[in-house]
C-alpha cells in the first residue's frame, strides 16, 4: 500500500498505478507530473470515468485519465467548446442575437438562436466562420466560474436580455451551477454562457471545423413556444480529418432516399393527407413486396404463424397494457365510438395476447410464435420527421413468443440466428446492444433482472461482441438493440429483441405446465427489420437506389428494336411473366440507344434488345447494367440465370 506524505493526495492512472500529487491539484498538474510532452499535449480528464475540464481538481483515490486529441472520449471537448466559439462569433456579428442552447450531437453539435429581424444565410455562415478562426487563433481560455448569487445572475441575464439563459439557470438553479468564461490574455472577459461543461484549456486547440447549415427550431422543442434559429456544425482535430467527415456527408447526401426517391419514382407524402404518412408508389411496393416475400418465407421456416390485428382497439386494451400511462403522449387522440373511447394502435403486442388468450395453452403448446406485419400509429412532432425514416404511421414486422423459461435461451438464440442471416443477405454488418432498465419503468426489479440475464447470456454464448447501454431499455423490458452500418459506415437503428415479463402479469397470460398447474408464460418481443418505412428508407440509401436484382422494382427491361420484332418481345415477357419475374417491354417509338440509357439511369439491373438477328437466330442480346454486354442467349438460358441470381439473393 503507497504511503501518502502529508499534503498530497494518491490517485490511479489507467495501468492501475498510484501517483503522488499535491492537495488541490488538478489534471494539468498530474499531466506535468508525468511529462512536460503530455502536459503540452493534454486538453482534458475523465475522473472516475466522468469527462472533466483539465483544471478540475482531484481528491485522494479518483482514478484518472489525462486526455489528449488521440483519445476518443476527447471530441467531446473539442465540439463543446467549438459550439462556445460559434456562439460567441454569431454575438458579434449579429449584437441583437441571444443564445439558447448548443449541445453535442453524432459528429458535430449545434447552438439555437433568437435573431431578431434577421434569418441567417449560407454567406452568413462563412463569415461566421471567419469570425470563429479569429476567435480561435485568439487562443482564449475557457474558464469555469462558480455562479455565487443565483438570484444576482439571474437579473444579469435578464437585463442583457438572455431570457433562455434566465430560464434555464432558474431551472437549474439548485444544482450548483456554473458558467464558462471566454478570456483574453490579459484575463478580460469577452464571453460567457450558462454551461455545466466540461471544456477544452483554449480555443487555440480548435482548428478544423465547418458550418453545415441553418434549420429552423423551437425552445425546448415545443411549437408554441419561441421560434430559434439552429446552425448545425462539425469539429475535428485536424483537417485531414475535416475533409474525410465532409467527404461521407457529401456520399450522403447523394444517397438521401428522397432526393432518389424523387429520382426513381419510389414515394410521396402529401400536405392534404398530412405530414408523417407514406405514400408507397409501384417500384417502391414492388420492393417491399419482395422484402415481405422472402420475410414470410424465412418465418414459415421457423415456425412462425402469421397473424392480422386491428388498427384501433378500446382505451381498455391499452389501460390493461400500461400503454395509456407509460406511453401517452405518443399515442393518438381518443375517437368515440358508440360513446366509448378508442385509439388507434401505437404496439401489435396486446392484439397478439388477445389471440393467445382465446384458449387456454398446455406447455405442450410452446413455444407459440406470432408474427404480423402489423400498421401502427405514433405521434412525432412535425419537427422530427424525415422521409420514410421518421414517420407517425409505419408497419412493424412484430413478432411475440410466448414460452416457458426453459425454452427462453434457445427462442433468443434462433432470433439472433434469424437477425444475423437477414442482415447478411442485406449486406449489412451490425453490432449488439445489451440496453438496461431506464430510470422510468414498470414492473419488478427481480424481473428485470432475469430477463437482462437472459438476454446478456444469449450474447455471451455466441460469442458475439456487445456494448452495454446503461438505461436505454424500454419502459417495460430489457432488450438487444442491432446497430446496422450501411455501405458507407453508418450507424442506423435494426432489429431488436425485448423479453416482457410485465405484460404476462397484466394481462394474466398463462399456461399449463407438466404438473397440472398454472405457469405464468414468458413473451418475448422482436422485430427484425423493424419498421419496413424506416428499413426501406436506410436500404435506398444503403444501395444508393441501385437495387440488387432479386429487389429491384423493374428487374429486366425488354426493348425491340422495331414493331417486326415485338411478337418475339412479347414471347420473352411470357416467360419472364411465368417466372415471377419483374420485366418492363418499352416498346415506344424510341431510338433503341435511348431506351437503353433510360433503363441504365433506371438502374435496371437487365436490358435485353431484339433485332433481326437474335429473332432469327432465336436468341437474346443481353445488357448488365454494370458489367456491359453480356452477349446471347436463348430465352430459356435468360431466366434459368435470372432465377438462380434471385434465389441466391446475390448484391
Amino acid at each position: 500500500m503507497a504511503i501518502v506524505s502529508e499534503g498530497q493526495i494518491s490517485v490511479v492512472l489507467p495501468d492501475g498505478s498510484s501517483r503522488q500529487v499535491e492537495s488541490g491539484a488538478t489534471g494539468a498538474d498530474l499531466a506535468k507530473s508525468i511529462s512536460q510532452g503530455l502536459y503540452r499535449e493534454a486538453v482534458g480528464t475523465t475522473i472516475n470515468g466522468e469527462l472533466k475540464d483539465l483544471f478540475t481538481p482531484l481528491k485522494d483515490g479518483d482514478k484518472v485519465k489525462i486526455l489528449t486529441p488521440k483519445n476518443e472520449e476527447s471530441i467531446e471537448l473539442l465540439r463543446h467548446s467549438t459550439a462556445h466559439v460559434m456562439a460567441q462569433a454569431v454575438q458579434k456579428l449579429f449584437p441583437t442575437a441571444k443564445i439558447a442552447i448548443g449541445p453535442t450531437i453524432d459528429d458535430g453539435f449545434y447552438y439555437d438562436f433568437d435573431i431578431p429581424e434577421h434569418n441567417l444565410s449560407s454567406d452568413d455562415l462563412e463569415k461566421i466562420e471567419v469570425e470563429m478562426a479569429r476567435i480561435a487563433k485568439e487562443n482564449q481560455r475557457l474558464v469555469r466560474f462558480d455562479i455565487p448569487d443565483v438570484d444576482d445572475q439571474l437579473r444579469q441575464f435578464k437585463e442583457q436580455g438572455e431570457r433562455f439563459k434566465a430560464e434555464l439557470l432558474q431551472e437549474h438553479r439548485d444544482h450548483n451551477p456554473t458558467m464558462y468564461l471566454m478570456q483574453d490574455k490579459d484575463g478580460n472577459t469577452i464571453w460567457n454562457d450558462f454551461c455545466r461543461g466540461p471544456h477544452l484549456p483554449s480555443t487555440g486547440n480548435i482548428k478544423a471545423f465547418k458550418l453545415l447549415k441553418v434549420s429552423g427550431s423551437y425552445w425546448r422543442g415545443d411549437e408554441k413556444k419561441d421560434h430559434l434559429q439552429r446552425i448545425y456544425a462539425t469539429a475535428w482535430w485536424n483537417k485531414a480529418d475535416l475533409d474525410a467527415y465532409l467527404a461521407r456527408l457529401e456520399e450522403a447526401e447523394k444517397r438521401d432516399h428522397r432526393k432518389l426517391s424523387k429520382q426513381f419514382d419510389l414515394f410521396s407524402t402529401h400536405e392534404e393527407v398530412g405530414p408523417g404518412l407514406v405514400f408507397w408508389h409501384p417500384k417502391l411496393a414492388a420492393v417491399r413486396s419482395a422484402i415481405e416475400d422472402f420475410w414470410r418465407l424465412e418465418h414459415r421456416k421457423r415456425g412462425y404463424q402469421f397473424v392480422f390485428t386491428p388498427h384501433i382497439a378500446s382505451e381498455k386494451l391499452y389501460q390493461i397494457s400500461g400503454h395509456l400511462d407509460s406511453y401517452g403522449e405518443n399515442m393518438y387522440s381518443a375517437m368515440d365510438i358508440d360513446g366509448q373511447p378508442y385509439r388507434a394502435k401505437p404496439m401489435n403486442c396486446p392484439g397478439h395476447i388477445m389471440i393467445f388468450k382465446t384458449q387456454m395453452r398446455s406447455y405442450r403448446d410452446l413455444p407459440l410464435r406470432f408474427a404480423e406485419l402489423g400498421t401502427v400509429y405514433r405521434y412525432e412532432r412535425s419537427g422530427v420527421l424525415h422521409g420514410m425514416l421518421r414517420v407517425r404511421g409505419f408497419t412493424q414486422d412484430d413478432s411475440h413468443i410466448f414460452c416457458t423459461p426453459e425454452q427462453l435461451e434457445s427462442e433468443i438464440n434462433g432470433i439472433l440466428d434469424l437477425i444475423d442471416y437477414m442482415m447478411k443477405i442485406f449486406g449489412y454488418t451490425y453490432k449488439a446492444y445489451l440496453s438496461t432498465r431506464p430510470e422510468k419503468y414498470i414492473g419488478t426489479d427481480e424481473e428485470w433482472e432475469f430477463a437482462t440475464n437472459a438476454l446478456e447470456t444469449a450474447l455471451k454464448k455466441r460469442g458475439a461482441p456487445y456494448d452495454v447501454d446503461e438505461g436505454g431499455g424500454t419502459f417495460y423490458a430489457p432488450k438487444i438493440d442491432i446497430k446496422l452500418y450501411d455501405a458507407i459506415g453508418r450507424e442506423w437503428q435494426g432489429p431488436t429483441v425485448q423479453i416482457d415479463l410485465n405484460l404476462p402479469t397484466r394481462f394474466d397470460v398463462n399456461y399449463i405446465a407438466q404438473d397440472g398447474s398454472k405457469h405464468r408464460v414468458i413473451m418475448v418481443h422482436r422485430a427484425v427489420l423493424g419498421s419496413l418505412e424506416r428499413f426501406v428508407g436506410g436500404l435506398i440509401e444503403h444501395y444508393a437506389g441501385v437495387f440488387p436484382l432479386w429487389l429491384a422494382p423493374v428487374q429486366v427491361v425488354v426493348v425491340p428494336i422495331s414493331d417486326r420484332h415485338h411478337e418475339a418481345a412479347e414471347h420473352l415477357m411470357k416467360l419472364l411473366n411465368d417466372a415471377d419475374i419483374r420485366a418492363h417491354l418499352d416498346d415506344r417509338a424510341e431510338t433503341m440507344n435511348k431506351r437503353i440509357r433510360e433503363a441504365q439511369l433506371d438502374q435496371v439491373p437487365y436490358m435485353v434488345v431484339i433485332g433481326d438477328k437474335e429473332q432469327a437466330n432465336g436468341q437474346l442480346a443481353i445488357r448488365h447494367r454494370r458489367n456491359g454486354d453480356m452477349g446471347l442467349m436463348t430465352p430459356e438460358e435468360f431466366v434459368h440465370r435470372l432465377q438462380a441470381e434471385i434465389k441466391f439473393k446475390e448484391q
